[in-house]
């Protein structure tokens, strides 16, 4: 039985590193990787935990076939390693976390795709960009207007992407996400 691909998706500060590394466990006892992605910025960055690059070091790596998937995004290049597919015929399903604007193109690869999108009320997303002390308060008030647009569109063109709140509980954003999946591997 083939793998599928879990595709976690959701704005800077919805708490995706956050879930991933609070379900890793619980996703490894379902058979289930979670990716590393490959990404250019230094690796004294915060933020998760990738493998950093240059944006050379990428290039090459792509130009050797090194990524199943690749996007550039916010300034930054973004590669999930080519041993997905692999991972996948062995029958493992695999969690990464993507990007939103990729979508289509990753539904086209892997037609069977879960996409998860990781939604966060609007107040709790502010506090939590606020705490990040990374960008201007106009910006952060630009990137909830960007993502509150974003977010509506894709849930209404995409029935296959399904949403999942991350505004309270981390604990119950896990055990959600994990149902998800078992329901949606019945309907696989």
């Amino acid at each position: 039985m083939v793998g599928r691909l879990i595709y976690l998706i959701g704005p800077s500060g919805s708490g995706k590193d956050s879930l991933l590394d609070a379900a890793r466990e619980t996703l490894a006892q379902r058979n289930c990787r979670v990716v590393r992605r490959v990404i250019t910025r230094s690796a004294e960055a915060v933020g998760e935990a990738a493998q950093a690059v240059t944006v050379e070091q990428f290039e090459q790596m792509r130009e050797r076939g090194a990524f199943a998937l690749s996007w550039q995004a916010n300034g930054l290049h973004y590669g999930i390693p080519i041993e997905i597919d692999q991972w996948l015929l062995e029958g493992h399903d695999v969690l990464i976390n993507g990007s939103r604007a990729h979508l289509q193109k990753s539904q086209m690869r892997y037609p069977t795709l879960l996409a998860v999108l990781l939604t966060v009320n609007q107040d709790v997303l502010r506090q939590r960009l606020l705490a990040r002390n990374r960008e201007t308060l106009a910006q952060i008030e630009e990137r909830l207007a960007r993502n509150s647009r974003f977010t509506g569109d894709l849930l209404a063109n995409n029935p296959q992407v399904f949403p999942l709140d991350n505004s309270g509980d981390l604990q119950q954003t896990v055990a959600t996400l994990i149902g998800l999946m078992e329901r949606r591997d019945a309907c696989a």
